[in-house]
């Protein structure tokens, strides 16, 4: 297969619809870089957010969240080797292990949140508002971060197409982008139940808790230990290569990086933690979303 027939495959994989969202992220993002210097004036009045974390804080919550989960996998393991009788609302096996995964991670993220807000009380000037946790700004988060989401999106896209390009000329024609393992049970399994439980895992808590520890905890951190100029973008580099590959799946790790970029430069911006949180939802939620009308 020669690089011609490769690019001739992608007309199967974008829409019209997709062709204009990324049409008006690419206006978007070529007005921010036209009025920034190509970047490197955008954070140029951000300051770093006062704290007295030592750098190892931010691998107590992230160790805590994978403690509970693999300790709480292995247990109901042994309680229930074949979830043959739990929970009864579920038909197959498969959908009741996906619901006691997802249930799992709920319940371990609890305390883990938890965990970082204690930190956050002890070691951030000003608290919670310091960290960037304030309901005062709710309402400008939620459209920034709608704007910031359309502006990242062609360059996620763009990812994307580059991994698959890249892998099926040098795996062959049938190399693909395997999906998440959420996105397969939701689209697999049509228990209310399940679907509902998997959207609050998808939309709501893991972003939450993974804004708190990549963007809160680890990029704040790393910024305040960088005594150099455009600290700060170096920060959103490491901390979006750190929220990469947290992920599993390889094949979607260069689209997570740029969309950790825009995180994490949207949390350095407004100094708001509820913008890339907001982003983060919008996102998961567009990805189930899709996946739902596609499987209807």
């Amino acid at each position: 297969m020669n690089i011609f027939e490769i690019i001739e495959q992608f007309e199967n994989i974008i829409s019209i619809p997709e062709i204009i969202i990324c049409l008006a992220g690419l206006t978007l993002l070529t007005y921010w870089l036209l009025n920034t210097s190509l970047g490197i004036n955008a954070l140029s009045d951000s300051v770093p957010r006062r704290n007295n974390m030592p750098l190892y804080f931010p691998f107590i919550p992230f160790f805590i969240w994978y403690g509970i989960v693999s300790l709480a996998t292995t247990v109901t393991g042994w309680l229930l080797p074949d979830l043959s009788d739990w929970p009864p609302f579920l038909l197959s096996q498969e959908s009741r292990g996906a619901f006691r995964d997802n249930l799992i991670l709920c319940i371990g993220a609890i305390p883990t949140i938890a965990v970082i807000i204690f930190l956050v009380r002890t070691s951030f000037a000003r608290g919670l508002k310091g960290f960037g946790l304030n309901v005062k700004t709710i309402h400008r988060d939620f459209f920034a971060a709608v704007v910031n989401l359309l502006s990242i999106w062609p360059l996620m896209v763009a990812a994307v197409f580059v991994t698959i390009f890249l892998g099926r000329l040098i795996l062959g024609p049938d190399f693909n982008l395997d999906p998440h393992e959420e996105l397969k049970t939701i689209a697999e399994y049509s228990q209310l139940s399940l679907r509902v439980l998997i959207i609050i895992t998808a939309v709501v808590i893991a972003p939450v808790l993974e804004e708190m520890l990549f963007r809160g905890l680890f990029q704040t951190v790393i910024r305040s230990f960088l005594e150099i100029r455009n600290g700060a973008w170096l920060a959103i580099l490491i901390s979006s290569g750190l929220f990469a590959m947290a992920h599993e799946n390889a094949g979607h790790r260069p689209a997570l990086f740029m969309l950790g970029l825009c995180l994490g430069y949207s949390y350095e911006k407004s100094g708001s933690l509820l913008r890339p949180i907001f982003i983060h939802c919008l996102f998961n939620a567009i990805v189930i979303t899709s996946v739902l009308l596609a499987s209807a």
